[in-house]
């Protein structure tokens, strides 16, 4: 698709700092080859960016909203406002390259007609290392991003016009009617692994995603999504994961894999609720194997029943990892410090991860009609079937949660694995640096 014209769109929330190098760096850019416009929602902000844009970049293009519609339902109406037939998604946070529309342009006009949406790299905002250039999706839904943190010269870059799954929300141009016609962003996600889901849909649809490695943006990693909070990203990265699975695996394999996203999604909410809140470990209790009724022999209750039998710190050690053993430590010293409950008893919730994980769960019990229209909606378009998609990008099984190797190492858990879905097992630190 060679466009006709552009638009590019930028959404910010309370990040006026952010748009003055982003905007000045988009007045830089070198003629892309074909007319094109800037659009900026400002969303809810209260830092005064709408005065600020009318003031000082009269060109730009500003939509307003009163409240934060979140990244999806503000991008699209971006894309429901552009004049373009392509809508280039750009993060508020980025400093393109004066190259970066143009590479952009160029590498969706070259490409066959059946690519509907390019991916662009970005960089940390000094150069020197990978922020994304390629995702990867496990069997549950989440996303990891290859070679995340890892010195450019040592991170593997796919070569120009190599085939994703999905492109990067935050450095895409996309075709305005592939966009809007597979059904834009979802706006019940507010944010993260809505391109994930997008790119999914579009390829189910017979469209594909490229990548050009020439369309760079500088990336201030997570500025942005910081003001959101560490806990309340998490409440958003596991209940859109499960909306991804939910919605977009193909009848006939969605039955087959749902039994290991189920008992995934629980294992990690039952690992935070015992792991990380006074008395959690009480949930590990069986009351019939010898704590109640007299069940035991001699009266006692079993030793392998006991809720509060200790493990050796170095075992923990081996177990956490260096990183983990220390916030868990810190958290029980807090903990401590307020005069929180410990031992066997009824648990206390008092752990924010935890709390974040619930809530997860609360919400998709709570939307699964919801859901279950969107899943009707996206597999009455699809054109092509997972086994021809996952050929291509094969699925990961990555432990990322605390427990994950536990139970991804477990007879049982494998027993629910389809044995024909191509899997790619890896340790986090294969993929991404976890300095």
């Amino acid at each position: 698709m060679k466009p006709r014209q552009v638009s590019v769109a930028i959404l910010s929330w309370n990040g006026r700092p952010h748009l003055e190098t982003c905007l000045a760096a988009l007045a830089a850019q070198r003629d892309p080859g074909v007319p094109w416009e800037m659009l900026v929602l400002d969303n809810g902000s209260t830092d005064g960016t709408a005065d600020w844009v009318r003031r000082a970049h009269p060109r730009v293009r500003l939509v307003r909203s009163e409240v934060n519609l979140g990244f999806c339902a503000g991008n699209n109406r971006l894309a429901a406002e552009a004049r373009g037939d392509a809508v280039a998604f750009l993060n508020n946070d980025t400093r393109p390259d004066a190259d970066w529309l143009r590479a952009l342009v160029a590498a969706l006009a070259a490409a066959p007609s059946e690519v509907a949406a390019v991916s662009g790299m970005i960089v940390d905002w000094a150069g020197e290392r990978l922020d994304f250039a390629q995702g990867v999706m496990t069997f549950d839904g989440h996303a990891l991003q290859p070679g995340f943190r890892r010195p450019l010269a040592r991170a593997a870059i796919p070569a120009a016009g190599s085939e994703l799954l999905f492109a990067c929300g935050g450095n895409m141009l996309v075709s305005k009617a592939a966009f809007t016609g597979a059904g834009g962003f979802d706006e019940d996600y507010f944010a993260y692994y809505e391109d994930v889901d997008l790119g999914w849909r579009l390829w189910a649809g017979g469209e594909r995603v490229v990548f050009t490695p020439d369309a760079v943006v500088h990336h201030r990693s997570s500025a942005t999504s910081d003001l959101l909070g560490l806990y309340n990203r998490g409440f958003l990265f596991e209940r859109n994961a499960f909306l991804t699975a939910y919605k977009n695996f193909e009848a006939g394999l969605w039955e087959r894999i749902f039994p290991a996203v189920l008992l995934t999604l629980l294992a990690r909410t039952q690992t935070l609720l015992v792991e990380n809140n006074p008395g959690g470990e009480t949930l590990r209790l069986d009351p019939y194997a010898g704590l109640i009724a007299n069940t035991a022999a001699g009266g006692r209750p079993a030793a392998s029943a006991s809720p509060t039998a200790p493990e050796g710190l170095y075992a923990k050690w081996r177990r956490y990892g260096p990183r983990e053993f220390a916030r868990r430590a810190a958290a029980r010293a807090r903990r401590a410090l307020a005069g929180g409950p410990r031992g066997a008893g009824a648990p206390c919730l008092t752990d924010e991860r935890t709390v974040a994980q619930l809530r997860a769960v609360s919400y998709v019990l709570r939307h699964l009609e919801r859901a279950a229209e969107k899943r009707a909606a996206a597999q009455a378009r699809r054109r092509v079937g997972d086994r021809e998609i996952f050929a291509r990008f094969p699925l990961y099984l990555v432990p990322t949660y605390p427990g994950d190797a536990e139970l991804f190492s477990s007879p049982g858990f494998r027993a629910w694995l389809p044995p024909d879905l191509p899997l790619v097992e890896k340790r986090l630190d294969e993929i991404m640096s976890l300095d």
